[in-house]
């Protein structure tokens, strides 16, 4: 998995590690390890991610506009939704405080590597496909300038 950046590589072994039921408690235990919004976003404008089942918001920090600048990740999601909530936390524990180069050079199919496609239904994987798509796409915004 050398394609991948360690902490997204440790998360995906983990998940491997275990079958199918106990891939859902682990997402279950992302999902309660999500940060809270910062107060700053609480009454911000964030992106929606439509495809997700349950109502997911995200936003983008670039510390910079260099492609080593770190990317910080922000997830609003309610706690009723577990399952968007826990793919929200791969996510963030996967990648947040990266550099910028590092997130978008991540495989947009890599949410399939966590064997969570067993689990779920190909609509809830569709919805993190599109939270990824979208982190990618806010970092290249404001990458570029």
């Amino acid at each position: 998995m050398t394609d991948l950046p360690a902490p997204l590589a440790e998360l995906i072994e983990d998940f491997e590690a275990v079958g199918p039921k106990d891939r859902l408690q682990l997402l279950l235990e992302l999902s309660e390890e999500l940060p809270e919004l910062p107060e700053r976003y609480a009454d911000a404008d964030l992106e929606q991610v439509h495809e997700c089942q349950s109502p997911l918001f995200l936003t983008v920090e670039v510390d910079g506009s260099t492609p080593d600048a770190p990317v910080s990740l922000f997830f609003k999601a309610p706690r009723e939704a577990p399952t968007t909530r826990g793919f929200a936390g791969i996510l963030h524990t996967g990648l947040d405080g990266l550099p910028a180069s590092q997130v978008l050079a991540v495989p947009d199919d890599v949410v399939f590597r966590f064997g969570l496609a067993e689990a779920v239904s190909p609509l809830r994987m569709r919805g993190m496909v599109a939270m990824l798509s979208r982190i990618k796409r806010q970092i290249r915004d404001k990458v570029s300038g």
